[in-house]
């Protein structure tokens, strides 16, 4: 039993390194406004354009940047959920139709 736990905890480990090299992007406005984060649903950063920016007022721009990190933390959620299935179907294989799967 005490294999095993040591074993989920290096698994989720693995995950959560491989989730830092995902990059996902979410934009708004067309992709004057991106929003770039890792798989682990931080935010790396932001991009405006900078004509964009000239002629958009402050609530306009602050409302796309919202628009565009909920879009890239939404990728990134999908992204964790798969890897996290994965892992989850490797450890207990046959015993996911118990889970719903």
């Amino acid at each position: 039993m005490f294999d095993k736990l040591l074993q989920v905890q290096q698994k989720a480990g693995e995950v959560k390194q491989r989730l830092e090299a995902i990059s996902v992007t979410g934009t708004a406005e067309g992709g004057k406004i991106s929003v770039t984060a890792n798989g682990n649903k931080l935010i790396k950063s932001i991009n405006i354009d900078p004509e964009f920016f000239k002629e958009a007022d402050k609530e306009e721009v602050e409302e796309l940047i919202t628009i565009a990190v909920n879009k890239a933390l939404e990728q990134a959620e999908n992204v964790s959920q798969s890897e996290m299935a994965a892992v989850t179907k490797d450890m207990f294989g046959g015993l996911g139709g118990m889970f719903g799967q």
